[in-house]
């Protein structure tokens, strides 16, 4: 996962706080990672999947 390009969520700014960042253009599967701990573990969605969750949130079922 060293070499995938990681984007952090539209939602975060530029102090810190509960971030997350998720790599594209991976067939399949999203990865995400807390952007505080770059180095730290990822877990890994599959796509379909992690699309429905951020609509859920984007709806505000959360």
């Amino acid at each position: 996962m060293s070499t995938i390009r990681w984007r952090k969520s539209s939602y975060s700014n530029g102090e810190g706080g509960n971030c997350v960042e998720v790599a594209d253009g991976l067939p399949g599967v999203a990865p995400v990672r807390d952007s505080k701990d770059p180095e730290g573990p990822a877990l890994v969605f599959r796509a379909p999947g992690w699309a429905s969750f951020v609509d859920a949130l984007k709806e505000g079922d959360f």
